[in-house]
């Protein structure tokens, strides 16, 4: 594995660390495929994830499953009930439990919320759900109803019962539900460890928020902003700094994970200000600072602020496209404008109208 792929992987360890998955390998499966996903969840029970690991069929299945997690030395133990689950799980073991009503279905559903499981994953005897033969990717509860309309110009779909199963696992209260080809070599890893997967995930509509800033996320916008800062000899921000004005600030949530930022700085009898606008390097070119700014735009909306000006030098097209205008500098706030002339920054200042 190259160092590049190593650290893409590691970003998720803190992410994943401490939540329950709830993992249902599909009846039918080839060996191999068992072997290699057993291999895939006891690395994630080495990282802190807890695991239930359902297996569809007879119990002849599980039992298999059984004797080859024993070989690999995942810990776990096997349960019957729900009731066992939450105790297996607490003494750091993996629950190994049979499912006798297919791989997505409410039986699945119920256990998932029962154990307030981070993920359900499906890993299915067959290609998943397709779309025009390619594994459509992440889709909200709320974009499912509009899903069947746009099949006809987007291509049919297929493994809708699928699909339905886990919209209906999603809105009775697991937050992500993954559909994927159990059959395919690597399938787990690819899904968990990357932005966009390889099979399908079924979100609820939380997937990616936009949400106001609190403490413990002022390091992961330290760790953005700094790279910012030395790219572009913008002003270092510090700890006390933003936590001063954490009010002020928005972030970007993709699964949890914050990935971008933006603050909303208000003056008096003075336009507000769009700044501290940061997208992770590794999310850029995603619409998520256009998100940002829209999301400052409407907070500045609810607080009754008619119009923005944002001070910029290289971002000046993203902002024109969003409605942006070339502005005096009459508009800004005395103090503000000192700090932008010793700055020295040769920034534009552009402002728009919010009415």
């Amino acid at each position: 594995m190259a160092v590049g792929d190593v650290r893409g992987t590691l970003q998720y360890v803190p992410m994943f660390r401490g939540r329950t998955f709830v993992v249902v390998l599909d009846e039918g499966l080839p060996e191999f495929a068992v072997a290699e996903a057993l291999l895939d969840l006891k690395a994630l029970q080495e990282v802190g994830v807890n695991l239930v690991i359902a297996v569809a069929g007879e119990e002849k299945g599980e039992s298999a499953v059984a004797d080859r997690a024993m070989d690999i030395e995942i810990k776990f133990a096997r349960v019957e009930t729900l009731d066992e689950v939450a105790s297996v799980l607490e003494r750091g073991q993996a629950a190994l439990m049979s499912c006798r009503a297919g791989v997505l279905g409410e039986e699945m559903s119920s256990l998932g919320t029962g154990v307030e499981a981070a993920k359900l994953i499906g890993l299915v005897n067959g290609p998943g759900v397709l779309r025009d033969g390619r594994p459509l990717h992440a889709v909200s509860c709320s974009a499912l109803a509009d899903l069947g309309e746009s099949s006809e110009q987007g291509g049919a779909i297929e493994g809708v019962a699928l699909l339905e199963e886990a919209a209906a696992a999603c809105r009775a209260g697991v937050p992500r539900v993954h559909i994927l080809d159990g059959r395919r070599q690597g399938v787990l890893a690819d899904e968990l460890f990357s932005n966009e997967g390889v099979g399908t995930m079924v979100h609820a509509d939380s997937y990616r928020q936009v949400r106001p800033l609190r403490e413990d996320d002022v390091p992961e916008l330290l760790a953005m902003i700094g790279r910012s800062v030395r790219a572009s000899h913008l002003v270092p921000r510090d700890y006390d700094e933003i936590l001063e004005k954490a009010e002020d600030f928005l972030v970007l949530c993709v699964d949890d994970n914050v990935v971008g930022c933006v603050a909303l700085h208000r003056y008096r009898e003075h336009p507000a200000e769009v700044a501290c606008l940061y997208v992770k390097q590794s999310h850029e070119g995603l619409g998520y600072g256009r998100a940002l700014v829209e999301s400052a735009e409407e907070r500045a909306r609810d607080l009754g602020i008619s119009s923005m000006f944002v001070f910029t030098s290289r971002a000046v097209p993203f902002f024109e496209n969003l409605g942006y205008n070339s502005a005096s500098m009459e508009i800004v706030p005395d103090e503000r404008a000192r700090k932008f002339e010793d700055s020295n920054r040769g920034s534009k200042v552009l402002a728009k109208d919010l009415a």
